[in-house]
Formats: structure tokens, C-alpha cells, sequence
């Protein structure tokens, strides 16, 4: 009895130490993850509070005259030719009149941005009548007055230190107490092309980018990758060409090679969910092979198939280092209006964005990145809503 008794108690105790170490290895785990989601939280904190003042943009109100004299000498309007940036200085230092020297000229220029004359030129484009009429219009600052309004330039740094003179920040401050500084809605981030000027930059030529790509990805890879499923699941017997360099054409290809495994596997899978009973009743009422994937086993396995293109989609938009490869790098600037059109993507100008030497630059990549994750939950819930909405029960 006592030998019994000791064995129990060597089993006992041996099981007590099993479920120590299994408690241990739960909460280590328990543990991990919540050191991940508290890591996670920080870097969607930090990156909401760093890109979402991209949203915003600092802009100056000046009362520009639309001279004849500078504009239509000859009594003709020739906007390739046209000195727009002299109107806006002329109307920035009519707003600063102690501003006499040639060097204090020069730094008040900077106030503002080369996009207030393409501002003037496209809204004489539009209507070519307000020659010799003054037009009261916001116009977008320079990048570094933008920092300084959005409380990115310490004034408190030395002065050789700052983007900004301790005369120039004097000179913003007098416009803003004259109430012709102001923060609105960025609109150039999402109508505007790439460009040097921070304030100017935008996405638009790189979503349009990766929706060309994204539609070359899908078109391609989806029947593909259906057909390459059906054969290997249902069939199989056993278990170039001078194209542009950076054009959305090239790169979703090099897409559709990607995302090809994540739609294969997931319409395999979606197909052999399928019950054997469904292809061995269409067969016993006279369905050929082709009859009974076409007819019976697509529908039911469509859902599965659709939800792994939308992954392999949402894969496809997130990728950078496929197109750094082929050597989409290339700095573009009109938004593409084709496939074959020098183009760039989403995270590749995130990547040029961050790689830039402007400070201005780092809020406009956060936003970008904002953008991108917002495309990514939004495909990814079209997704899930789409597999509930087309699954059917057998």
C-alpha cells in the first residue's frame, strides 16, 4: 500500500508541476501579446499625431491685382509667359510696406509657396476675364511657415538652427494677427502629383498608380489562379517585351506573380471545402466533369475565391520591395492617365517621402502611411462582408 500510495503521489505531483508549466507558458503568452498590442498601440498613436496635422495645410490671404499691365501687355493674355510670381510678391509686400531691402525681399518671398502662381494661372485658365481686377485669394505658404504654424518650429532654438529667421517668424506673426494666416483642409494631398515643395506634394499620382496596378494584378492573377486551383484540385492527376520601366503595366505584373500563391491556395481550399456528395449527385444524374465544376462547384467555392483575391489585393498594395526591384524608384510627378504611363504606388512613395531630407516631408509619409492602412482595412472588411454575403450552406 505504501508503494502504491508513493507512486500516486509522484504521478500527483508530476501532473501539479505539467499544469504549473502549462499556466506559466499561458500567461507568458497572454503576456507576449499584450506587450505586442500595447507596441501596436503606440505606433498607430504616434503615427495618427505625427501625420494627421498633414490633413491640414497653412495658408496666407492676399489681395492680388491682376494687372493688365504684367499680365496682357500687348493686350493679350499669354499665361506660359506670364510673371505670376511677381503679382503674389507685389500683394505680400503690400501687406508688409516696411519691408524695403532687397535681401529682406528675398525672405519674405520664401513666406510663401511657388504653388500660389500656379494657383493664379489655373484660375485665369478658368476665366480669363478677371484680367485687371484684385482678387482677394488664400494662397499655400511655404513648408516652413507651415511647420511654424503647426508648432513644429521651436522659435526658441537658435536662430541659425531654424528654417526660419527670427525677422521672418516676426513677419508671419504680423499676418496672423492681421488675421491673413489661417489652417484649412489639405486638398492638395489628395488632387496633387508628387513634388519637391512639401506643401505642394500629393498621392494622387500614387493611388491612381497602384489602382492601375491593383487592376492589371486582378485581372491577371484572379483567373489564373482560379484555373491553376481547379486543375491541381480537380484535374491534376496527381496531389518581354520593351514595356515601360516605371509604368503601372510593369508593376502589376511583377503583382500578379505575388499575389498568385495567395489566390491559388485559398481557391484550393474554397474547392475542396466543397462536400464530395454535391459532385457525386451531379455526376449520378448525368453532369459531365466540366458540368459539375462549373455548375456546382464554382458557385459554392466563389466566396472562398473572392475573399483570397481581395487578400492577395490587399497584399499587392501594401508591397514596396517587388517595385524598388524593377526600379519603380523614379521620381513622378503627373498622375498617370494609363497603364503604360510613368507611374509610381502608394508605398513607394511613402518610401521616397521618408527618404527625403525636408522636415515637412515627415508629416505628408505619416499621412500617406494613414492612407494606405485606411485602403488596407477598408478591402480587407469588403472582404468579410462580401464571404458572409455570398456563402451558401449545404
Amino acid at each position: 500500500m505504501s508503494a502504491e500510495r508513493s507512486t500516486l503521489e509522484k504521478v500527483e505531483a508530476g501532473l501539479a508541476r505539467r499544469r504549473r508549466k502549462e499556466l506559466l507558458f499561458k500567461l507568458t503568452g497572454m503576456f507576449a501579446t499584450a506587450i505586442g498590442v500595447v507596441f501596436l498601440g503606440v505606433f498607430f498613436a504616434t503615427l495618427i499625431a505625427k501625420g494627421s496635422s498633414s490633413f491640414q495645410q497653412t495658408f496666407l490671404k492676399l489681395d492680388i491685382e491682376l494687372s493688365a499691365a504684367t499680365l496682357a501687355p500687348d493686350g493679350e493674355l499669354d499665361l506660359p509667359y506670364a510673371d505670376f510670381d511677381g503679382l503674389v510678391r507685389t500683394a505680400l509686400r503690400a501687406q508688409l510696406p516696411e519691408v524695403t531691402s532687397r535681401a529682406e525681399r528675398r525672405a519674405l518671398n520664401r513666406l510663401v509657396s511657388v504653388g500660389a502662381s500656379y494657383q493664379l494661372r489655373e484660375l485665369l485658365a478658368a476665366d480669363p476675364g478677371l484680367v485687371g481686377t484684385t482678387q482677394t485669394l488664400w494662397v499655400p505658404a511655404s513648408s516652413n511657415v507651415d511647420m511654424l504654424i503647426k508648432g513644429d518650429i521651436n522659435e526658441q532654438d537658435d536662430e541659425a538652427l531654424r528654417p526660419l529667421s527670427d525677422q521672418q517668424i516676426a513677419w508671419v506673426r504680423s499676418l496672423d494677427e492681421a488675421g491673413r494666416v489661417d489652417l484649412r483642409f489639405n486638398s492638395a494631398l489628395f488632387s496633387n502629383g508628387d513634388s519637391r515643395e512639401p506643401e505642394l506634394a500629393g498621392i494622387k499620382g500614387a493611388v491612381m498608380g497602384s489602382f492601375y496596378m491593383l487592376l492589371v494584378t486582378i485581372t491577371l492573377s484572379f483567373p489564373i489562379g482560379v484555373a491553376a486551383a481547379i486543375y491541381l484540385e480537380e484535374f491534376a492527376p496527381i496531389n518581354w517585351m520593351g514595356l515601360p520601366r516605371s509604368a503601372a503595366l510593369v508593376g502589376g505584373l511583377v503583382l500578379t506573380l505575388l499575389t498568385l500563391p495567395v489566390i491559388i491556395i485559398a481557391s484550393r481550399a474554397a474547392i475542396k471545402a466543397v462536400p464530395p456528395s454535391i459532385r457525386e449527385a451531379a455526376l449520378g444524374l448525368g453532369a459531365s466533369r466540366m458540368q459539375v465544376v462549373f455548375h456546382h462547384v464554382m458557385p459554392l467555392a466563389m466566396p472562398g475565391m473572392l475573399t483570397g483575391a481581395i487578400i492577395g489585393m490587399s497584399r499587392a498594395l501594401g508591397e514596396s520591395a517587388p517595385l524598388l526591384m524593377i526600379g519603380m524608384v523614379a521620381f513622378i510627378v503627373d498622375v498617370p492617365g494609363g497603364f503604360t504611363d510613368p507611374a509610381t504606388a502608394l508605398p513607394v512613395q511613402i518610401y521616397l517621402w521618408a527618404d527625403s531630407p525636408e522636415r515637412a516631408f515627415a508629416e505628408r509619409t505619416s499621412a500617406a502611411i494613414i492612407v494606405l492602412l485606411g485602403f488596407l482595412l477598408l478591402m480587407n472588411l469588403a472582404a468579410v462582408i462580401m464571404r458572409k454575403r455570398m456563402e451558401r450552406k449545404w
